[in-house]
């Protein structure tokens, strides 16, 4: 008689996002089984414009001063005073521009405003997710608004990870985030996988991409990950959730 009204989930994650992007917590909800809600709050990022406006590339400025004090802490403050088990950092660029160290120790300072609650970030759960899945070489494929020089950041970042990154590239395709549309999408990476390459990564947490995960799996017979992808698995992981109830994006999820 009753209809679903969102209040049985199991488990249920935070998610600190960009305020005006609406991409990371649209796709972290499209692949969470109905166990797993998703709940956001909002930081300022002085890249974006309301409506979710950008320049046609992001200056790398506001995406450092994203992840520090003080918006970002309070934010997971607040956060975490809700029925929440795990917070999931949405904004995979902060970590191209401070490094593999940098994310860390911004993981620790944010956990100790988390009351206690599992802090987990995209590049350090693709890492995670990556080490999981095995692949060494990875060809690396960021939006069109992430510029040269941080689409060299990501390389770099992933490199000083351990990981042999064969290609890096920023996708041709329209810089605007309402403009991507999965086909084009599909059809550039396709196009531009190197052969050596073992695994598809993505940047870019507002980056329309989990929808043709699956589709590229089948077509490169090889996994790919991208940062809302991992940062799901990484929060249902640290939240004692099983991931393997999600069938439809990507290999990861079938992973321990």
């Amino acid at each position: 008689m009753w209809q679903p009204d969102g209040w049985g989930a199991t488990w249920r994650i935070g998610v600190l996002v960009p305020h005006a992007d609406v991409g990371p917590e649209a796709e972290l909800q499209a692949m969470a089984p109905p166990e797993v809600s998703i709940h956001a709050t909002r930081v300022p990022f002085g890249g974006i414009r309301a409506g979710g406006e950008m320049d046609p590339t992001i200056p790398l400025a506001p995406v450092r001063a994203f992840a520090e004090p003080p918006h970002v802490d309070d934010a997971t403050e607040l956060l975490a005073a809700a029925p929440i088990h795990a917070i999931a950092f949405g904004f995979t660029s902060s970590a191209y521009v401070l490094g593999g160290d940098g994310e860390a120790a911004m993981l620790e300072r944010l956990r100790t405003r988390s009351r206690g609650l599992p802090v987990v970030a995209p590049c350090a759960s693709i890492v995670a997710a990556l080490a999981v899945l095995g692949p060494q070489r990875v060809a690396l494929f960021d939006p069109p608004w992430f510029d040269a020089e941080l689409n060299a950041l990501g390389a770099a970042y992933y490199k000083a990870a351990g990981f042999d990154v064969v290609s890096s590239d920023r996708c041709a395709l329209p810089s605007d985030q309402s403009a991507i549309e999965p086909a084009a999408l599909f059809e550039f990476v396709r196009g531009h996988v190197p052969a050596q390459a073992e695994a598809v990564v993505f940047g870019g947490n507002g980056f329309r991409v989990v929808g043709i995960i699956d589709a590229l799996e089948r077509e490169l017979a090889r996994p790919v990950v991208s940062p809302n992808q991992a940062l799901l698995w990484a929060a249902m992981g640290a939240a004692d959730a099983r991931t393997d109830a999600i069938t439809r994006y990507g290999r990861l999820f079938a992973s321990s």
